[in-house]
């Protein structure tokens, strides 16, 4: 296949690498905290001294990553950290690759299973209901023989909501979700709605008794369980690809 041409620079080549630079130093060095409206556009642009359209063009890529913060009218803010946008890259880089989806699994599991015991020590009768009723959910489903991603979801995040922790929980999400979005998991073959129910309730029925061991040992499991669909979908794959 002819490769097309790559098309003549039409500007200062990494100006707007630059732009962003400096705008992230600008805010580092003083401080600056989300809410703060950065100065006009054109005291920017002075300041750089840059055009407007490449001070622009840096503004975007910072909004894209989740820096900065364009209110219309009003102006640019400094905008509070979000995981959103590694999250969006983290799906996208990860695509279709089995391999990655693999390693992604693995670092959910080593997390998940790691701090359950902080869990056991902080959760109420009052999560406790929430999973269950959240199981339950998953068993209407799973007996008509639908997926459940958004009760899945849940479940894993009320097992560490208790922490009160917003980076784990964060963390958990946007391993979670990278997961679904790159792999399309709901819609793999061999798996098995019943299964992964009765998981999420064993895994439940250990927290209540306060079982340590059961717990990991059932969170452990489900991802193994997880694993082996992943593999076998990736062998299908290359056989059929053969």
């Amino acid at each position: 296949m002819q490769l097309k041409s790559i098309k003549p620079l039409t500007r200062a080549p990494l100006l707007h690498v630059s732009v962003q630079e400096s705008i992230r130093g600008y805010i580092s060095d003083n401080g600056l905290k989300p809410g703060t409206l950065l100065p006009a556009e054109s005291e920017l642009a002075n300041q750089l001294g840059v055009s407007r359209n490449s001070l622009r063009e840096g503004i975007k890529a910072l909004e894209s990553l989740g820096v900065l913060e364009s209110r219309r009218g009003v102006g640019i803010f400094v905008k509070a950290f979000s995981f959103e946008p590694l999250l969006d890259n983290l799906a996208y880089g990860l695509g279709g690759a089995l391999r990655q989806i693999e390693e992604v699994i693995e670092i959910r599991r080593t997390l998940e299973v790691g701090l359950i015991g902080k869990t056991l020590e902080m959760i109420s009768d009052e999560d406790i209901a929430e999973l269950r009723a959240t199981v339950d959910r998953m068993r209407i489903h799973a007996e008509r023989g639908e997926s459940f991603a958004d009760e899945d979801q849940l479940f894993h995040t009320l097992l560490f909501r208790c922490q009160n922790n917003e980076t784990l929980a964060r963390l958990i999400d946007v391993f979670w979700l990278a997961f679904y979005k790159a792999s399309d998991f709901v819609n793999l073959e061999n798996v098995d709605p019943v299964a992964t129910w009765r998981d999420h309730a064993a895994i439940v029925d250990a927290i209540e008794v306060k079982d340590l061991a059961e717990v990991q040992m059932r969170l452990d499991r489900h991802y193994e369980g997880i694993s082996r669909v992943i593999a076998a979908n990736k062998t299908s794959s290359h056989v059929g690809g053969a």
